[in-house]
């Protein structure tokens, strides 16, 4: 008999664990105008923003 995977979620507050997954972590790259190196940033945004985050410049 299999086990079964543990990889939900246990808290006290279902709530704030279903809300928890509307996050995304979005990695964006930039090249640097000074020497030409890529260097990439990081944020947590929420999953209907991805889109402006991405369109900032």
């Amino acid at each position: 008999m299999a086990k079964a995977a543990k990889t939900a979620i246990k808290t006290k507050d279902q709530k704030s664990a279903a809300e928890s997954k509307n996050w995304t972590k979005v990695v964006r790259t930039i090249r640097s105008p000074k020497s030409g190196a890529y260097t990439f940033k990081e944020s947590i945004v929420h999953k209907d923003k991805i889109k402006e985050f991405l369109a900032q410049k």
